[in-house]
């Protein structure tokens, strides 16, 4: 499967523009994967609403869900930032 969407970016408060940095299938892995955390920490939630361990993790779900759908990690844009940098050094 072979998506071909147009490069689009978001520019930030600061004025940098965000390209996504991941790939197609990444992405859809992503989503699929973050969403699936997100039921399971959720269901643990209606069980035990106090346990801040199950926040964290449909927290982290969550994001995985925003990573996979704006194609973009901060993670791997800082690890290519950085390794940018100590090749110049």
């Amino acid at each position: 499967m072979k998506f071909d969407e147009p490069q689009r970016s978001t520019t930030t408060e600061r004025g940098e523009t965000m390209k996504p940095n991941i790939g197609g299938f990444n992405a859809l892995m992503r989503i699929t994967c973050g969403l699936t955390v997100l039921a399971w920490a959720t269901s643990r939630l209606a069980q035990r609403p106090k346990r801040l361990s199950m926040m964290f993790t449909a927290l982290m779900g969550a994001m995985k869900v925003a990573e996979g759908m704006e194609r973009y990690c901060v993670l791997t844009d800082l690890i290519k930032k950085w390794k940018k940098q100590r090749s110049a050094q």
